[in-house]
């Protein structure tokens, strides 16, 4: 069997779980109370690879077969949202992954596993990130299953669906660097002594390195720079800083 059709087949098994007696409870139902739970963090958008279990092509249950997405983003979806708890607690996701009524998490039909959704209530604008790992629902006209415990932060847990926008978040693209080069001087001392006052300036947020470049038979250059600096916030501020103290910067290509 390869890889693929066993990740299929361990799909559908734990699809069709509802029909079987892999559960131990025969209904759903609230969890006991958890202390400290106002204080669980949502999940933050990350770059991950697709799960092996869970992304099929497509996949079939009770009779309907769903197209399974390979990119989600831009994605945005109306419809009902409801909750699942304790039966389900302890047991295998359709990405392998083990439920837990107290992780900020959610099962949805077609998108990637795992995604990151916000999802936002359309009747008091409360809304939540989750982290997506399961299939489902599959009850008529419900598009999400929240965990209990994000249920609980859209106050939807008591009367079991609330009316919900579901978007995808794209994880942030990684950080690129730079480095600012402030002078180039033929004379060493006169560089040390820059690289020390920038290091004041800068009260060591920065890093301050002089680069010795040696042209064929001619003294060195003592080039002062400054980095690497993430591009962004960091880069913005750093060169405002440099403004506010009458300091010339150039920003370099690369690592120059």
């Amino acid at each position: 069997m390869t890889t693929q059709w066993a990740a299929l087949a361990a799909l559908v098994l734990i699809l069709t779980g509802c029909a079987t007696s892999r559960y131990q409870h025969q209904h759903d139902f609230t969890p006991p109370p958890k202390e400290g739970w106002q204080q669980l963090t949502e999940p933050t958008p990350k770059t991950e690879p697709r799960s092996v279990l869970g992304n099929p092509d497509s996949y079939e249950v009770l009779g309907q077969r769903y197209q399974v997405m390979r990119e989600a983003h831009p994605y945005s979806e109306e419809g009902i949202a409801s909750w699942y708890g304790m039966k389900f607690h302890g047991h295998q996701t359709s990405n392998g992954e083990t439920y837990d009524v107290y992780a900020f998490t959610a099962a949805h039909k077609t998108l990637p596993l795992p995604s990151y959704v916000r999802v936002t209530r359309l009747d008091t604008g409360a809304n939540v990130v989750v982290r997506v790992n399961d299939r489902g629902p599959f009850h008529q006209g419900r598009i999400i299953d929240l965990s209990y415990v994000a249920a609980k932060r859209l106050d939807m847990h008591k009367q079991g669906t609330a009316p919900v926008r579901i978007e995808v978040l794209k994880p942030p693209e990684p950080h690129s660097v730079r480095w600012l080069q402030v002078a180039a001087l033929s004379d060493a001392q006169a560089a040390a002594r820059l690289q020390q006052r920038l290091q004041t300036t800068l009260q060591q947020r920065w890093p301050v390195t002089i680069a010795e470049h040696k042209p064929s038979e001619q003294r060195p250059i003592h080039r002062v720079r400054i980095g690497p600096v993430k591009e962004g916030q960091d880069l913005e501020q750093l060169q405002e800083l440099l403004r506010r103290e009458n300091i010339s910067a150039i920003v370099l290509a690369g690592h120059q």
